[in-house]
Parts: structure tokens; C-alpha cells; sequence
């Protein structure tokens, strides 16, 4: 277990702030079941990435850390197929296996006890039934059976709506886009270095990124013009955007009245 990982395992995991949870809340209204900190290997990574994980209806969304506002990937659970447990070398660790139709996905927690809240909850929503064996505490084992009833009842209100509303809940998730304020598919929650290793190793990532900026209020934009890698801050101003050029750009008409 890396230094990190201990540190983690001897304290246990706060809920994110309010503030941060409202703000994943303009992003999906799904209902918050249980989060925490999980190492994921999904088969696309090379290792397992350490990530801040909510799970939210039958979705597993995952954030670089506590604080992170936008998700950077999601896992949609609702077609398990089954979850194994798999054994661990690693001394107070949980290790386990989510089968989907599509991929494996491997799962471990920085604790046994996190592992079996994690098992719990995640069959249960799946499963739409408590699981009996489980080694949780009274108070914990109460709580599935709340959340059970919470994923009926939404689930039974979302048969209820409209298949427009339903196609457009859908689409708002799928997206990640926050409707009050929405974000390019160009957005990123990367540093100004990440951001820059994007453009230059990868051209896929096409030549412009939109990052948060380093004020944690505004943004930045990193854009790459042939060779070269340029970073421009984005200022808010109201409910506008301004983009805060090296040079100030010209008009036309002054250009022309600057050559007459």
C-alpha cells in the first residue's frame, strides 16, 4: 500500500462540501446514495487511478478529489451482472470486480470496512434488494434499506414521465451539462501543465482546451498554434465572458484609419 494510501486508510473519507455538492447538482439531479475515495481500473487504464466517487442512482461518477465540481468519467451500473470479490495481497484492502455486459471494471477501497459499505450499497441499488451477506453494523444496514426505497421510488417516478423528459434527463447527464451554465466539450478539470501535455502528445485532443483557471473562479484557455502552445485567461464579468489577449485586438475601421 503506498504512503498515500495509508494515510487515507487511517482517516476516514467527509462528505464533500455543501457548496460542491450543490454544484454537482446542476449537473445531474440524480439522488446521492454514498461517495468516497476508490482506486478504479477500468480496461482503457494502464493502472488503477485514485479518484472521489459518488454514486448517484445507478451511476458511479468519479472526480480527480473532493473538491472537483465537474466529473471527469462515469460508469453506469444498472446492467451488473455481477460484482466478485477478489483477493488481495495488499494488508486492510478490498478488492472486487464489477461484471457489465460491455467491460470489468476492477474496484478497491482503501479499507475492508469501506469495501463492504461500497458492496452493500452498489448491489443494493442494482439489485433493487438488500444483500444479506454483508458484514455492516445496524446503523449501516439501515441506511441500504432507505436508499432502496429511495431507488424505487425514483424509478417508478422516472417510468412516469414523459419519454421526452426522460430522453432529455438522459442527455443532460450524458453530456455534463450544467443547464445554468453550460460547458464545451473542450472542458477539462486539468492544470495548465496537463493541459499542455494534452495538445503536445495528443493531437486527438484537437488545439484548443477550456481549463479552470488558477483563481478557482474564472478559466483559462490553452490552444496550440502549429508548434507553439499559448495560454490565455478567461475573465468573468457579469453573466459575459472576456478573453484577455497578449495583444489587444483591433477592428477593422482602426486598422484603416491607422494606414490613412
Amino acid at each position: 500500500m503506498s504512503r498515500r494510501e495509508d494515510m487515507m486508510a487511517k482517516k476516514p473519507p467527509k462528505p464533500a462540501p455543501r457548496r460542491i455538492f450543490q454544484e454537482r447538482l446542476k449537473i445531474t439531479a440524480l439522488p446521492l446514495y454514498f461517495e468516497g475515495f476508490l482506486l478504479v481500473k477500468r480496461p482503457e487504464y494502464q493502472e488503477f487511478k485514485h479518484y472521489w466517487t459518488e454514486l448517484r442512482g445507478t451511476t458511479l461518477f468519479f472526480y480527480t478529489d473532493k473538491k472537483s465540481t465537474i466529473y471527469i468519467d462515469k460508469l453506469d451500473i444498472i446492467d451488473l451482472t455481477c460484482l466478485s470479490d477478489q483477493n488481495s495481497t495488499e494488508k486492510n484492502c478490498a478488492k472486487f470486480t464489477l461484471v457489465l455486459p460491455k467491460e470489468e471494471v476492477q474496484l478497491k477501497t482503501e479499507n475492508t470496512e469501506s469495501g463492504e459499505e461500497w458492496r452493500g450499497f452498489i448491489l443494493t441499488v442494482t439489485e433493487l434488494s438488500v444483500p444479506q451477506h454483508v458484514s455492516l453494523l445496524p446503523g449501516q444496514v439501515i441506511r441500504l434499506h432507505e436508499v432502496l426505497e429511495r431507488e424505487k421510488k425514483r424509478r417508478i417516478e422516472t417510468e412516469r414521465l414523459p419519454s421526452t423528459s426522460v430522453e432529455k434527463e438522459k442527455e443532460t447527464i450524458e453530456d455534463s451539462v450544467d443547464l445554468l451554465n453550460p460547458m464545451p466539450a473542450c472542458f477539462y478539470t486539468v492544470s495548465r501543465k496537463e493541459a499542455t501535455e494534452m495538445l503536445e502528445e495528443k493531437p486527438s485532443w484537437g488545439n484548443m482546451i477550456l481549463r479552470p483557471g488558477s483563481d478557482s473562479r474564472n478559466y483559462s484557455i490553452t490552444i496550440r498554434q502549429e508548434t507553439e502552445i499559448k495560454h490565455y485567461k478567461v475573465t468573468s464579468i457579469g453573466k459575459n465572458y472576456t478573453i484577455e489577449l497578449e495583444k489587444p485586438a483591433k477592428n477593422p475601421r482602426e486598422k484603416k484609419e491607422e494606414r490613412g
